[in-house]
């Protein structure tokens, strides 16, 4: 019924049009299932009528005949149909979620549109790089966490470690403050919360699997968005807003080269979630309402920012719409994404099987769910490392983290 916006859609993210295919697939799994309804149904009559045959005491030599051909036809159709049915089912599995109108078109985020800017980046004279700043301080050491664990793991200690805690712990106040209500979920799932958001099983080389078959969460959207799987809920119960601090494990299998120094990209980082599960009508407003929770934190922590708009070859596969928060780096002297909020639709309600039933009526429709950073500690370590940096090398703490640090400047450590 769709298959001209399915095939547009796909087109703008750089993908082939395929919705001819998949209806011819279907019409053909379609015919050969009517052939097997057709099989089943002789079988059953001359299943009744050897019945009849026999006890009427008839010979029914000819119908035992006409059965032992049935039988390897019915076989033959039931394969034929399972084959079409799993083939129809992988490739409808793997389509992205459609675009939404407003979604720029673009090949990569060299298109992306910027829609707003915060802040002004500091004047620093010789900016240091954020592992520069932190190996000069002795408390942020990439050798040891390689010794026991390999590249793209850190270890911090002392007042970097309290960083990344009072980061954690401020967003999550705060979170709490914007009406999310905190909850603590398993850092490891099955294969099917994994379907549900989407990572399964497109991104399968990115995750990190167990020898039990769990997989390590890449983010905490997966076991705050399934809270809602196979669930029907009453109207009156949405907005679900939920929010949750966890590591998140990655094996940033598609990146190989990027980021190799430093903590822009690792294996493990913690970070904090905004998830909203909402009525379709709703869903816009909750797309704007999570994007001011995300400014909020940033602008708080006085770091410059910027939001883009991602276009079609840019967005990920379960969004229909994102916008990419991205801190200004003084070492790189560019941005750096540090956030996306994606407004997904229907796609994972319809994976999750999550339905809403409205006051009154007896039909259900699919929940819209949306998921957002809120934010990326590591990354947010990373910004605020590099933005207030301090000419003797140590590094202003700012007013909204000051309670939870005890200090006002982290300094070198003493040895």
């Amino acid at each position: 019924e769709n298959s001209e916006k399915l095939d547009n859609s796909l087109a703008l993210r750089g993908e082939e049009a395929c919705a001819q295919k998949l209806i011819e697939l279907d019409e053909t799994r379609r015919q050969k299932m009517a052939a097997l309804q057709t099989a089943q149904s002789q079988r059953n009559d001359v299943s009744k009528q050897i019945g009849i045959a026999k006890s009427n005491k008839e010979d029914a030599s000819a119908l035992f005949a006409q059965m032992a051909t049935l039988g390897p036809e019915l076989k033959t159709l039931e394969a034929q149909v399972k084959e079409l049915e799993d083939s129809l089912h992988q490739a409808l599995i793997r389509l992205p979620n459609l675009l939404l109108e407003d979604t720029p078109e673009g090949k990569d985020d060299t298109d992306n549109i910027e829609v707003t800017r915060w802040g002004t980046p500091k004047a620093i004279k010789n900016p240091q790089a954020h592992y520069d700043l932190g190996e000069a301080l002795g408390l942020m050491d990439f050798g040891k966490a390689a010794k026991l664990a390999g590249s793209r793991f850190v270890y911090l200690e002392g007042q970097l470690a309290q960083l990344e805690r009072a980061l954690t712990n401020f967003f999550l106040d705060t979170q709490i403050k914007n009406g999310y209500t905190e909850v603590s979920v398993p850092f490891m799932v099955n294969d099917r919360a994994l379907f549900g958001t989407g990572q399964l099983p497109k991104f399968e080389e990115d995750l990190f699997q167990t020898q039990d078959g769990y997989y390590l969460i890449p983010t905490s959207e997966v076991p705050l968005t399934n809270i809602v799987q196979g669930e029907i809920i009453p109207e009156n119960n949405l907005p679900i807003k939920l929010t949750a601090a966890t590591p998140c494990f990655r094996r940033e299998a598609g990146s190989a080269g990027r980021d190799t120094r430093g903590m822009i990209r690792l294996h493990q980082f913690p970070k904090v979630e905004m998830v909203q599960i909402v009525a379709p009508e709703a869903g816009e407003h909750a797309f704007t309402e999570m994007i001011s929770h995300a400014a909020g934190l940033l602008e708080a922590l006085e770091l410059p920012y910027r939001i883009v708009n991602l276009c079609s070859g840019d967005i990920g596969f379960s969004a229909h719409k994102t916008y990419d928060f991205e801190i200004w780096l003084p070492s790189q002297e560019t941005y750096r994404e540090i956030s996306s909020v994606s407004y997904c639709g229907a796609f994972q309600a319809r994976r999750m099987k999550a339905r809403l039933r409205k006051e009154g009526e007896k039909q259900t429709t699919f929940v819209h769910t949306l998921n957002g950073s809120g934010l990326a500690v590591g990354r947010t370590l990373v910004a605020l490392l590099e933005n207030h940096q301090q000419e003797d090398g140590s590094v202003h703490v700012p007013k909204a983290l000051q309670g939870y640090m005890g200090c006002a400047v982290i300094t070198p450590k003493k040895i």
